[in-house]
């Protein structure tokens, strides 16, 4: 975004890997690598946002929440309990993340959190 620093930032790495397996035949593995730099949330009667600024912050709002719901259900369901349908359609930044969040990946969060905000 050029005139605002608030926005999610992705930026995907496509891996591929070629080697000789143990029975000599060629083996391509794929990867992905998703480093994601996402907007913090704000509390909307604090922040004094009009008009477009506003807008930016509901929607960076509502997709943090939608991130949150996914990483519950993904969470419940490795503890065992049936959680039905993971919400990953209800924001684009889970669907593009949707398969390096759930299945047969790895996962890493780093936070950075400041005591005023």
């Amino acid at each position: 975004n050029e005139h605002s620093s608030r926005s999610h930032a992705v930026l995907t790495f496509h891996v591929e890997s070629r080697f000789l397996g143990a029975d000599g035949a060629a083996e391509v593995r794929l990867g992905k690598l998703h480093l994601v730099d996402l907007a913090g949330s704000e509390r909307l009667n604090m922040s004094n946002a009009e008009g477009e600024t506003r807008k930016e912050t509901q929607q960076i709002n509502l997709s943090l929440t939608a991130l949150g719901d996914v990483l519950n259900k993904l969470s419940a369901a490795a503890g065992g309990r049936d959680v039905g349908v993971v919400p990953y359609r209800n924001s684009k930044l889970t669907f593009l993340l949707k398969d390096s969040l759930g299945g047969n990946s790895k996962t890493l969060m780093l936070a950075n959190l400041h005591p005023d905000g």
